[in-house]
Protein backbone atom coordinates (compact mmCIF):
# COMPACT_ATOMS: atom_id res chain seq x y z
CA UNK A 1 0.00 0.00 0.00
CA UNK A 2 1.48 3.56 -1.20
CA UNK A 3 2.07 5.97 2.17
CA UNK A 4 0.32 9.13 1.39
CA UNK A 5 2.60 12.33 0.00
CA UNK A 6 2.78 14.62 3.84
CA UNK A 7 4.93 16.00 5.50
CA UNK A 8 6.46 13.55 8.44
CA UNK A 9 5.29 16.02 11.23
CA UNK A 10 3.97 15.35 14.61
CA UNK A 11 1.20 18.07 13.31
CA UNK A 12 0.93 15.70 9.98
CA UNK A 13 0.31 12.49 12.10
CA UNK A 14 -1.84 14.46 14.51
CA UNK A 15 -4.19 15.22 11.46
CA UNK A 16 -3.76 11.93 10.07
CA UNK A 17 -4.38 10.02 13.06
CA UNK A 18 -7.76 12.06 13.26
CA UNK A 19 -8.72 10.78 9.90
CA UNK A 20 -8.02 7.61 10.76
CA UNK A 21 -10.23 7.46 13.74
CA UNK A 22 -13.06 8.97 11.48
CA UNK A 23 -12.25 6.89 8.91
CA UNK A 24 -12.78 3.87 10.82
CA UNK A 25 -16.08 4.67 13.20
CA UNK A 26 -16.87 5.46 9.51
CA UNK A 27 -16.39 2.29 8.20
CA UNK A 28 -18.11 0.77 11.03
CA UNK A 29 -21.03 3.31 11.05
CA UNK A 30 -21.57 2.13 6.76
CA UNK A 31 -20.88 -1.43 7.16
CA UNK A 32 -23.27 -2.08 10.16
CA UNK A 33 -26.18 0.41 7.80
CA UNK A 34 -25.33 -2.10 5.01
CA UNK A 35 -25.80 -5.12 6.84
CA UNK A 36 -29.51 -4.27 8.35
CA UNK A 37 -30.46 -2.87 4.37
CA UNK A 38 -29.90 -6.46 3.67
CA UNK A 39 -31.79 -7.43 6.28
CA UNK A 40 -34.53 -5.34 5.26
CA UNK A 41 -33.97 -6.24 1.62
CA UNK A 42 -34.19 -9.56 2.25
CA UNK A 43 -37.68 -9.44 3.98
CA UNK A 44 -39.12 -7.33 1.44
CA UNK A 45 -37.77 -9.44 -1.25
CA UNK A 46 -39.66 -12.68 0.39
CA UNK A 47 -42.70 -10.26 0.49
CA UNK A 48 -42.22 -9.45 -3.51
CA UNK A 49 -42.23 -13.07 -3.98
CA UNK A 50 -45.48 -13.91 -2.50
CA UNK A 51 -47.20 -10.95 -3.56
CA UNK A 52 -45.97 -11.55 -7.52
CA UNK A 53 -46.79 -15.54 -7.13
CA UNK A 54 -50.53 -14.53 -5.32
CA UNK A 55 -51.01 -11.26 -7.84
CA UNK A 56 -49.71 -13.47 -10.84
CA UNK A 57 -52.48 -16.15 -10.39
CA UNK A 58 -55.72 -13.92 -9.59
CA UNK A 59 -54.68 -11.79 -12.74
CA UNK A 60 -54.17 -15.01 -14.67
CA UNK A 61 -57.65 -16.32 -13.54
CA UNK A 62 -59.44 -12.95 -14.34
CA UNK A 63 -57.97 -12.78 -17.36
CA UNK A 64 -59.03 -16.06 -18.28
CA UNK A 65 -62.46 -15.35 -16.90
CA UNK A 66 -62.78 -12.30 -19.64
CA UNK A 67 -61.30 -14.03 -22.20
CA UNK A 68 -64.01 -16.96 -21.80
CA UNK A 69 -66.38 -14.57 -21.70
CA UNK A 70 -65.66 -13.16 -24.94
CA UNK A 71 -65.37 -16.42 -26.10
CA UNK A 72 -69.15 -17.40 -25.14
CA UNK A 73 -70.49 -14.06 -26.05
CA UNK A 74 -70.81 -12.20 -28.58
CA UNK A 75 -68.04 -9.93 -28.32
CA UNK A 76 -70.02 -6.34 -29.32
CA UNK A 77 -72.06 -7.00 -26.40
CA UNK A 78 -68.74 -7.77 -23.77
CA UNK A 79 -67.35 -4.62 -25.49
CA UNK A 80 -70.62 -2.15 -24.93
CA UNK A 81 -70.70 -3.71 -21.30
CA UNK A 82 -67.69 -2.22 -20.38
CA UNK A 83 -67.12 0.99 -22.03
CA UNK A 84 -68.35 3.17 -19.29
CA UNK A 85 -67.19 1.79 -16.07
CA UNK A 86 -69.31 2.95 -13.74
CA UNK A 87 -66.61 3.11 -10.86
CA UNK A 88 -63.52 5.28 -10.03
CA UNK A 89 -60.54 5.19 -8.33
CA UNK A 90 -57.23 7.07 -7.67
CA UNK A 91 -53.29 6.12 -6.95
CA UNK A 92 -52.08 8.41 -4.45
CA UNK A 93 -48.34 8.68 -4.39
CA UNK A 94 -46.49 10.29 -1.54
CA UNK A 95 -42.67 8.69 -0.42
CA UNK A 96 -41.42 7.56 3.20
CA UNK A 97 -38.41 7.29 4.51
CA UNK A 98 -36.43 3.03 4.82
CA UNK A 99 -32.87 3.66 5.80
CA UNK A 100 -32.59 7.00 4.56
CA UNK A 101 -34.03 6.40 0.98
CA UNK A 102 -36.84 7.96 -0.20
CA UNK A 103 -39.12 5.23 -1.71
CA UNK A 104 -42.57 5.23 -2.42
CA UNK A 105 -45.59 5.09 -0.82
CA UNK A 106 -48.61 4.17 -2.61
CA UNK A 107 -52.32 4.22 -1.43
CA UNK A 108 -55.43 3.49 -3.71
CA UNK A 109 -58.35 5.71 -3.10
CA UNK A 110 -61.57 4.47 -3.90
CA UNK A 111 -64.43 6.77 -4.43
CA UNK A 112 -67.16 4.15 -4.84
CA UNK A 113 -69.68 2.95 -7.92
CA UNK A 114 -70.92 0.34 -8.75
CA UNK A 115 -68.90 -2.85 -10.38
CA UNK A 116 -71.04 -3.63 -12.54
CA UNK A 117 -71.70 -0.94 -14.77
CA UNK A 118 -74.24 -3.41 -17.11
CA UNK A 119 -77.43 -5.46 -16.40
CA UNK A 120 -76.76 -8.99 -15.65
CA UNK A 121 -79.32 -10.66 -18.10
CA UNK A 122 -76.97 -9.18 -20.94
CA UNK A 123 -73.33 -10.84 -20.19
CA UNK A 124 -72.39 -14.24 -18.86
CA UNK A 125 -71.06 -14.72 -15.56
CA UNK A 126 -67.53 -15.25 -16.84
CA UNK A 127 -67.50 -11.37 -17.54
CA UNK A 128 -68.95 -10.86 -13.39
CA UNK A 129 -65.68 -13.02 -12.43
CA UNK A 130 -63.46 -11.37 -14.28
CA UNK A 131 -64.12 -7.77 -13.45
CA UNK A 132 -64.59 -8.87 -9.49
CA UNK A 133 -61.45 -10.65 -9.84
CA UNK A 134 -59.59 -7.64 -11.48
CA UNK A 135 -60.95 -5.34 -8.71
CA UNK A 136 -59.84 -7.87 -5.91
CA UNK A 137 -56.38 -7.77 -7.98
CA UNK A 138 -56.18 -3.99 -7.91
CA UNK A 139 -54.68 -3.21 -4.41
CA UNK A 140 -51.88 -6.07 -4.85
CA UNK A 141 -50.70 -4.72 -8.29
CA UNK A 142 -50.47 -1.64 -6.24
CA UNK A 143 -48.38 -3.05 -3.41
CA UNK A 144 -46.26 -5.43 -5.60
CA UNK A 145 -45.33 -1.95 -7.24
CA UNK A 146 -44.67 -0.33 -4.35
CA UNK A 147 -42.15 -3.34 -3.05
CA UNK A 148 -40.35 -4.01 -5.85
CA UNK A 149 -39.74 -0.08 -6.23
CA UNK A 150 -38.43 -0.66 -2.63
CA UNK A 151 -36.23 -3.70 -3.16
CA UNK A 152 -35.01 -2.12 -6.50
CA UNK A 153 -34.07 1.12 -4.66
CA UNK A 154 -32.15 -0.72 -1.47
CA UNK A 155 -30.56 -2.68 -4.08
CA UNK A 156 -28.89 0.20 -5.65
CA UNK A 157 -28.16 1.95 -2.35
CA UNK A 158 -26.62 -1.36 -0.93
CA UNK A 159 -24.16 -1.50 -4.15
CA UNK A 160 -23.39 2.20 -3.19
CA UNK A 161 -22.83 1.38 0.54
CA UNK A 162 -20.65 -1.91 -0.24
CA UNK A 163 -18.44 0.13 -2.53
CA UNK A 164 -17.42 2.87 0.21
CA UNK A 165 -17.43 0.21 2.64
CA UNK A 166 -14.80 -1.61 0.14
CA UNK A 167 -13.06 1.66 -0.31
CA UNK A 168 -12.62 2.46 3.37
CA UNK A 169 -11.56 -0.69 4.47
CA UNK A 170 -8.92 -1.77 1.34
CA UNK A 171 -7.67 1.68 0.12
CA UNK A 172 -8.02 4.87 2.79
CA UNK A 173 -7.33 3.20 6.29
CA UNK A 174 -5.02 0.80 4.95
CA UNK A 175 -3.08 3.60 3.23
CA UNK A 176 -3.28 6.29 6.29
CA UNK A 177 -2.07 3.22 8.95
CA UNK A 178 0.80 3.28 6.57
CA UNK A 179 1.41 6.42 6.32
CA UNK A 180 1.21 6.44 9.82
CA UNK A 181 4.06 4.63 10.55
CA UNK A 182 6.01 5.98 8.26
CA UNK A 183 5.75 9.22 9.76
CA UNK A 184 6.33 7.48 13.27
CA UNK A 185 9.60 6.05 11.86
CA UNK A 186 10.98 8.92 10.78
CA UNK A 187 10.47 11.19 13.82
CA UNK A 188 11.65 8.18 15.67
CA UNK A 189 15.16 8.48 13.14
CA UNK A 190 14.79 12.23 13.69
CA UNK A 191 14.92 12.06 17.44
CA UNK A 192 17.82 8.66 17.65
CA UNK A 193 19.52 11.47 15.67
CA UNK A 194 19.36 14.11 17.91
CA UNK A 195 20.18 12.49 20.85
CA UNK A 196 23.32 10.94 18.75
CA UNK A 197 24.07 14.72 18.41
CA UNK A 198 23.51 15.56 21.85
CA UNK A 199 26.03 12.88 22.99
CA UNK A 200 28.79 13.73 20.60
CA UNK A 201 28.79 17.62 22.09
CA UNK A 202 28.39 16.27 25.32
CA UNK A 203 31.74 14.63 24.94
CA UNK A 204 33.50 16.92 23.45
CA UNK A 205 32.62 19.59 25.80
CA UNK A 206 33.79 17.19 28.67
Amino acid sequence: MAIMNVNPTRMEMKRLQGRLKTATRGHKLLKDKTDEMVRRFIVLAEENKRLREQTEKELCAALTAFADARATSDARIIDEAILMPSRKVELNCTKRKVMGIDVPEMEVDDHGGELYPYGFLTVTPKLDDSLRGLNDVLLKLVQLAQTEKTCNMLAVEIEKNKRRVNALENIMIPQLTETIKYIKMKLDESERAATVRLMKVKDIIN
